[in-house]
This record gives C-alpha cells, sequence and structure tokens, in this order.
C-alpha cells in the first residue's frame, strides 16, 4: 500500500506547479466543501455532482498508480450538469449564492480543461504523469 500512495504522490508532484495549486489549493476544497449541502432539500444534488465528479479518480489513481488524462471524463459527466444547475439555482445574494459562484466558476475552469483532457485521453493518451 505504501509503494501505491508514494507512486500517487510522486505523480501528483510530477505535475505542473500550478496544476498541484489548482487541485491541491482550490479544486478539491471548493467541491469538498458542497457536502455540507447535503442534508438541504434543494441543494442535496449540488454535492452528489460535485464530489461525485471526485471520487471515481480516487479509484482511478489506485489503479493506474498516478494521475492520468482519464481523471477528467467523471469531471466532464458530472461537473457540466453540475454547471447547468448552478445556472439555474444561484438566485438569492446571500453567502450561499456566493459560494455556488465560486463552485460555478471553480468548475466551469476545470472543464475547460477536462474537455482536453477528454478528449487526449479518447484519442490514446493514457500516460500516467510521473
Amino acid at each position: 500500500m505504501k509503494s501505491i500512495l508514494l507512486d500517487i504522490w510522486c505523480s501528483f508532484r510530477s505535475l505542473p506547479l500550478w496544476v498541484q495549486f489548482w487541485v491541491g489549493l482550490i479544486l478539491v476544497p471548493v467541491n469538498t466543501a458542497t457536502i455540507v449541502l447535503i442534508t438541504e432539500p434543494s441543494s442535496f444534488l449540488i454535492p452528489i455532482l460535485a464530489i461525485g465528479g471526485m471520487l471515481p479518480n480516487a479509484v482511478l489513481m489506485f489503479v493506474e498508480r498516478g494521475f492520468s488524462k482519464a481523471m477528467a471524463l467523471s469531471h466532464v459527466v458530472l461537473w457540466i450538469p453540475l454547471l447547468v444547475l448552478l445556472a439555474i439555482d444561484i438566485k438569492a445574494n446571500s453567502i450561499f449564492a456566493d459560494y455556488l459562484m465560486v463552485l460555478f466558476a471553480v468548475d466551469f475552469i476545470s472543464i475547460c480543461f477536462d474537455l482536453k483532457d477528454s478528449r487526449d485521453w479518447l484519442k490514446g493518451d493514457r500516460k500516467v504523469a510521473s
């Protein structure tokens, strides 16, 4: 197990510094924070889509022993509907609405990268960052 975790860590650290910053300090925390919405009747779908877009990547990292462009696929599948939902759902002027706008912006930026990475993976770019 330690070897797998070390391989994943080394793969992560081999990514460009800005990608490490983006994933570790922005993308994962902003999407993970949606967990507090799970009990909200009108917002339960937001954390399901937000966190659901990341969960398959935990399995994928263990299977591939690192980061690959395949990780973009679950983002595309679940975060595009999330962006549509957020575009419809952001209404009130509140801290909650401000957070949803941040979530929308972060996932929109991510999708811009993910569409290219998904296309590259589907065309055969299956290498794992090392």
